[in-house]
């Protein structure tokens, strides 16, 4: 547990009597104890489920290229069947702003589940900690070994255990930029030594980063670095989920047979093992109350439960429990600010996929030629220029037909029929012709009509101003 010493020292004439207060404290190494449980099977099965989508979605395959894949040189971000442009950050905005009210949602229900389930670095520092039962040992073997003298065996079980750390970051290092240079192509290349200096640098960068942040810094990562473990506490009420000791039951804890009388001797359900605390990666003691260091795996509650079990005792003296039931009362799941938190989350959800939906994969960006605001022909018509910016946002080539209304008698001057490739960006020039007879006024509105020839629902209408000469009195 992490807990700031304090030191009392010799007073200083001068100052006068007082103490100092040490605001540095040492870490403790913490040695996490294998256990068994329902909810660690949860949790491996949603570290399973996290990992496999991480490794596994660059290889999957979506009409001849990689389904996912964020092309940063083309400026192309490749969602299976969806493909977003630099124009669509909106939309990355707005998903982000979805996944921040889910979390806030899901912590007013049931606290820290993201972090003891979920999250990226506790996904990967328990299967860091595997890899080091695996080549140490478990918890006593864990401290037995460092405690002892430097021999062949501590340097070999040491090497085994930081070269598999770096062969995890290393393949996470490669799965995390194949989504970024085709993995397909990423992997060869590597086996080559054929690598860019942008590959190799965010190569080594992940590398060193995931052995960092999973093998050494573990739980500081946790505690010190994510905002979240800050924050988390104003969006806990009574009613919210937590992990937590049940004091009455439990005190006061001390050690005894299995079958003695315990309760003739004063004695609570806890019998002093400390399993909650050698299970916990944060290392706390969840007996010291609600922390915010907590976050959520169940781990305790799995060691306890075993615990109880041996005993003969009732399970729960840990568990997934609110304040207001911990103090008799009725626990209320359905409250204002979780309503208030589903009934946003919902509007913006179908929001989000309306817009998803309706989303039309073509950009189409008007110009007008600013260096004259309007030419008169030698046949006496009025012309203004125009340049005319196509993006097609699908995987497909498309041909489209560019017309304009907006004002009688006006006819577009250049190829009305284009084709777009696939992720292409093409200027289309155009000019418009109006005979003087239909201008009335120096400006009008107008706008340009495109829409593809082999899909009716691809179709825009962009606006834009014609310019012509004010009328003669």
């Amino acid at each position: 547990m992490n807990q700031i010493p304090v030191k009392n020292v010799t007073p200083d004439p001068k100052q006068g009597k007082g103490e100092s207060f040490d605001l540095y404290a040492k870490r403790e190494h913490i040695y996490v104890k294998f256990y068994k449980g329902l909810f660690k099977n949860f949790r491996v099965i949603s570290g399973f489920m996290m990992l496999a989508m991480f490794f596994g979605f660059s290889w999957l395959q979506w009409d001849g290229r990689q389904a996912v894949l964020f092309d940063l040189p083309n400026r192309q971000f490749h969602v299976f069947g969806l493909t977003f442009w630099p124009q669509d950050f909106m939309l990355l905005s707005w998903l982000l702003i979805i996944l921040a009210f889910t979390l806030f949602f899901v912590t007013v229900f049931a606290g820290r589940l993201w972090c003891g389930y979920a999250c990226p670095q506790f996904v990967w520092t328990w299967f860091f900690l595997w890899a080091e039962r695996v080549t140490e040992g478990d918890r006593n073997q864990r401290m037995k070994l460092d405690k002892a003298a430097w021999s062949k065996d501590k340097i070999l079980r040491k090497s085994a255990k930081h070269a598999l750390w770096l062969i995890i970051g290393a393949a996470s290092a490669i799965a995390f930029v194949g989504y970024f240079s085709p993995i397909r192509e990423l992997i060869p290349n590597i086996m080559i030594l054929n690598l860019g200096p942008w590959e190799s640098w965010w190569l080594a960068f992940f590398t060193v980063g995931t052995y960092g942040a999973a093998g050494w810094l573990r739980e500081q990562v946790c505690i010190y670095m994510c905002p979240y473990a800050r924050f988390q506490s104003v969006m806990f009420d009574q009613d919210t989920l937590i992990i937590s000791y049940d004091e009455a039951r439990g005190e006061s804890r001390g050690k005894r047979k299995k079958n003695a009388d315990y309760k003739a001797e004063g004695l609570g359900d806890c019998i002093d093992c400390g399993n909650c605390v050698h299970v916990c990666p944060v290392g706390i003691d969840i007996r010291d109350g609600l922390q915010y260091e907590c976050v959520a795996c169940g781990a305790c509650v799995d060691a306890c439960d075993d615990i109880m079990d041996r005993m003969g005792y009732e399970r729960g003296l840990v568990r997934y429990t609110t304040e207001h039931q911990l103090d008799g009362n009725t626990t209320h799941i359905l409250r204002p600010r979780l309503i208030g938190y589903f009934v946003c989350l919902v509007a913006m959800f179908i929001a989000f996929a309306y817009t998803l939906y309706s989303r039309i994969p073509l950009e189409v960006d008007i110009i007008r030629d600013r260096g004259k605001l309007f030419v008169e022909t030698p046949n006496g018509l009025i012309e203004n220029v125009y340049t005319l910016k196509l993006a097609n946002k699908e995987q497909v080539d498309h041909q489209y037909t560019i017309s304009v209304k907006g004002l009688d008698g006006l006819k577009l001057i250049g190829d009305s029929i284009v084709t777009v490739k696939s992720g292409e960006l093409l200027d289309h020039p155009v000019r418009l012709h109006i005979d003087p007879r239909y201008i009335s006024k120096p400006n009008y509105d107008i706008s340009f009509q495109v829409q593809a020839t082999d899909d009716e629902s691809i179709i825009i209408d962009e606006e834009s101003r014609f310019i012509g000469p004010a009328p003669r009195r």
